[in-house]
C-alpha cells in the first residue's frame, strides 16, 4: 500500500490507501469543525475568509486565517522533504517518518486540545496544528501514488469524477473503458471512505469530544502495522522458496 512505487504500484494499492486515508481525513475534518468550527483538511475555505476579512478590514483575522494556509504548505514541504531524506538511505520506509509525525501530532492535539473556536490562542494552535497534519498526509499520498490518490479534499474529486462520467459516452474500447471504470470506482471510493469518516468521526465526537482523533491515530498505526506484515510475510515467502 505504501512502498509500492511506480510501475509495481497497482490499482489495489491505491485503493487501499486512498480508502484508509480519505477516512482518516474524514474524521479530521468533521473533529475540526465540531471542536473549533474550521475546516482542518483543506485551504480553498480559507482563501474566501482571507479575502472577506481583509474587506472589513479585520487584518488580525486575515492574517490568521493566511498562516492556516501556510500551515497545509509546510506539512506537505516537510512530508516531501522527509520522504526524500529518507529514501535515501530505505526507500521502504520513506513514508514511515511523515506518517509517524503525522499521528504524534493528531495524539497531541487530542490529548492536550479541548472545544474551543480559531479566536482563542488554543484554538489557533490546533488548527495550525491540524492543517500542518493534513499537508504532510496530502504529499505523501499524492507523491506515493504519483498523483492519482488525494485524500484530504474533495473539490478535485468531483471535477475529474464528472469528467470521467461525461468521457464514459465516449470511450467505447474495452481497454480504454475498463481503465476509466477503474478511476470512477477509486474517485468514488475516496468520496465515500471519506463521507464515512466525517459521519462516523461525528457520532463519536459526541463521546470523545477532540480525542475522536485518537481513532484516526488507530487507523494510521493500523496501516503501518499492515504494511509491515505484509512486507515480512513476502521476505519469508521469498526465503523459502530460495531454499
Amino acid at each position: 500500500m505504501f512502498r509500492h512505487q511506480g510501475k509495481n504500484r497497482t490499482f489495489i494499492h491505491n485503493l487501499r490507501l486512498a480508502t484508509l486515508l480519505s477516512f482518516v481525513a474524514g474524521i479530521v475534518n468533521i473533529t475540526g469543525v465540531l471542536s473549533i468550527q474550521t475546516l482542518t483538511t483543506n485551504v480553498t475555505g480559507h482563501f474566501a475568509f482571507f479575502a472577506e476579512e481583509i474587506m472589513k478590514r479585520d487584518y488580525k483575522a486575515a492574517i490568521t486565517f493566511f498562516i492556516l494556509t501556510l500551515f497545509f504548505l509546510l506539512g506537505a514541504f516537510i512530508s516531501s522533504l522527509l520522504a526524500e531524506l529518507s529514501s535515501k538511505n530505505n526507500p521502504d520506509l520513506s513514508h514511515v517518518i511523515p506518517i509517524s509525525l503525522e499521528m504524534l501530532i493528531l495524539m497531541s492535539v487530542g490529548f492536550f486540545g479541548s472545544k474551543t473556536d480559531l479566536t482563542s490562542f488554543e484554538g489557533k494552535w490546533i488548527a495550525f496544528s491540524m492543517l500542518f497534519a493534513m499537508g504532510m498526509q496530502n504529499a505523501m499520498v499524492t507523491k506515493i501514488s504519483q498523483s492519482i490518490v488525494r485524500t484530504t479534499h474533495l473539490t478535485g474529486l468531483f471535477t475529474d469524477l464528472g469528467i470521467e462520467l461525461s468521457q464514459l459516452f465516449f470511450y467505447k474500447k474495452p481497454v480504454e473503458n475498463k481503465k476509466l471504470q477503474k478511476s470512477i470506482y477509486l474517485r468514488i471510493s475516496i468520496i465515500t471512505f471519506f463521507f464515512l469518516g466525517c459521519f462516523l468521526g461525528g457520532f463519536a465526537f459526541h463521546k470523545l469530544q477532540i480525542k475522536t482523533l485518537f481513532i484516526a491515530v488507530a487507523f494510521l498505526l493500523l496501516a503501518l502495522l499492515y504494511d509491515y506484515i505484509r512486507l515480512q510475510f513476502h521476505v519469508i515467502k521469498r526465503r523459502t522458496l530460495r531454499h
